[in-house]
C-alpha cells in the first residue's frame, strides 16, 4: 500500500467521483468475470468480500494482503457461501488467494519455490485461461533495500513471463501491482516523483515486465484519469476527494485483450463501514 502524500490539487466533491456501476450487475450468458481486490485483512474484510461477491458472482476473484497463515485461513464462511477457494499464506503479512465459482485447474503457488518466500504468488487455470495473481512489493522507499527487491521481483517475473507465457496463451495477470503506470493513475503524480510506486524505475520495470506480452485492459477502454483503485486510509478524506491511486491492475495477453467487453472500478465498497483502503476491478471477457 503506498503511502500517499498530501494532494496538491484541489479536492474533488463526492459528486464528482467517478461512477461505480450499480452493485447486482451480473455478466450474461457467454461472458467470464474476472475481478481482483486487496482485502489488507480477509479475515477483517469478510463481510464486505462475501456482499460483493453475491451480488456481482465474478467467475473469480483474486484476492491480495490476506493476512493470514494457511492453518487460520477462513475458508469456511467462504465455502458455506458456495464458493472454492485457494490460498497462499503467512502471518500477519501479504498473502494471495482465488475465490472461484468452480474450482481452479493446475494450481500452483510460491513465485522463488524457496521455504522462507513471502506469500505473493499464485497462479491457476480456470475455463482455460491460465490466472496469476500476485502481490507485487511496496518498496517502501528508494533508498532502501525493500525497493532494490522490488525491481528484482518484476525482473523476475519478466523472466518467468517469458518462459511459461506464449503470447498466443489466454492469460491473466491481476493483483495490487504497487505501481501507477502513468501521471494520470494517481491523483498527485509532481508530489510522488519519488515514490517507490511511482518512481520511475518502478514504472519503468514494470513496463518491461509487460512488454511484447500483457496489456492494461483498464485503459483499453477508459482513457481519462480521475480513476482509482486506492485511497490511503492515513490521510482522512482521501476517498471523498478522490485522492488516489490505480495501482490494482488486470493485464491481458493477446488472446486476452481481443475477448474483452468490459472492465470497471466498483468505487461502492470503499465507502463501506470498515473497508479495506482498495476496492474492486472488474473485467468481462467473451468465452
Amino acid at each position: 500500500m503506498p503511502k500517499v502524500k498530501t494532494p496538491r490539487s484541489k479536492p474533488v466533491s463526492r459528486a464528482a467521483k467517478p461512477k461505480a456501476k450499480s452493485a447486482g450487475k451480473t455478466s450474461p450468458n457467454g461472458l467470464l468475470k474476472i475481478a481482483t481486490f486487496n482485502a489488507n485483512s480477509i479475515r477483517a474484510r469478510m463481510p464486505i468480500l462475501l456482499n460483493w461477491l453475491k451480488k456481482e458472482k465474478p467467475d473469480v476473484l483474486a484476492v491480495q494482503e490476506t493476512k493470514v497463515q494457511d492453518s487460520e485461513f477462513p475458508k469456511e464462511p467462504i465455502e458455506q457461501a458456495g464458493w472454492n477457494v485457494v490460498f497462499h499464506g503467512q502471518k500477519g503479512y501479504n498473502g494471495v488467494a482465488f475465490l472461484s465459482q468452480k474450482p481452479l485447474e493446475k494450481v500452483d503457488m510460491g513465485f522463488y519455490k524457496q521455504a522462507e518466500e513471502q506469500a505473493r504468488f499464485i497462479t491457476g487455470e480456470y475455463a482455460g485461461v491460465r490466472l496469476f495473481n500476485t502481490y507485487i512489493p511496496q518498496g517502501y522507499a528508494i533508498d532502501s533495500e525493500k525497493y532494490q527487491y522490488k525491481l528484482r521481483y518484476l525482473a523476475d517475473l519478466k523472466k518467468y513471463f517469458g518462459k511459461n507465457v506464449p503470447n498466443t496463451l489466454p492469460a491473466l495477470w491481476m493483483g495490487d501491482l504497487n505501481v501507477a503506470l502513468t501521471e494520470i493513475d494517481l491523483n498527485n503524480p509532481k508530489g510522488n516523483q519519488d515514490h517507490p510506486c511511482f518512481h520511475i524505475d518502478a514504472r519503468n520495470a514494470l513496463l518491461e515486465a509487460m512488454r511484447g506480452k500483457w496489456t492494461d485492459l483498464f485503459r483499453e477502454k477508459v482513457k481519462e484519469g480521475g480513476h482509482y483503485t486506492f485511497w490511503d486510509m492515513r490521510f482522512p478524506g482521501a476517498f471523498e476527494r478522490n485522492a488516489g491511486w490505480r495501482i490494482d491492475l488486470i493485464l491481458g495477453t493477446p488472446p486476452m485483450v481481443g475477448r474483452l467487453k468490459d472492465t470497471w472500478i466498483d468505487t461502492k465498497p470503499r465507502g463501506m463501514e470498515k473497508p479495506s483502503d482498495h476496492t474492486f476491478l472488474v473485467a468481462e471477457f467473451s468465452k
